[in-house]
């Protein structure tokens, strides 16, 4: 298996674990799904927010991730938000980091622009404590 170096807009392979999931006492996400990591230390922390092909609630703020961005990360042609209030952290590569067929765990990079968008959104959010972060394993 080979592992990505961890860097902020790398999309990974990884069973997130949801807030509600981790209040319930679930110890692991439900099922793999792409996640981007927002920041990555040089101590080997992480950061990632999920991608989820759920259409969030009203009020919940999240962003679409552009299809043409999809397309490039070999992601299906299904409307797709990134989650900004929910994170999870870990130390890379931890045991929820999951193998794609190709052996690699990342899909690739989003655009800069994108990366920037997504962490303005997640520091809004813990500025006005809506944010939540489950640590992991």
């Amino acid at each position: 298996m080979s592992f990505s170096k961890p860097e902020a807009g790398l999309v990974i392979n990884y069973s997130f674990l949801w807030p509600h999931e981790a209040d319930r006492g679930q110890e692991e996400g439900v099922k793999d799904r792409p996640c981007a990591i927002v920041v990555a230390t040089e101590d080997d922390n992480v950061l990632v927010v999920p991608i989820t092909h759920t259409k969030p609630a009203p009020g919940r703020n999240a962003i679409k991730l552009p299809m043409a961005t999809k397309k490039r990360l070999g992601l299906d042609d299904k409307p797709s938000w990134i989650i900004t209030d929910s994170l999870n952290r870990f130390k890379w590569t931890g045991p929820d980091v999951r193998p794609l067929p190709s052996g690699d765990v990342a899909y690739g990079l989003l655009p800069y622009k994108l990366i920037q968008q997504i962490r303005a959104a997640v520091i809004s959010h813990y500025k006005i404590r809506s944010g939540r972060t489950t640590k992991r394993t």
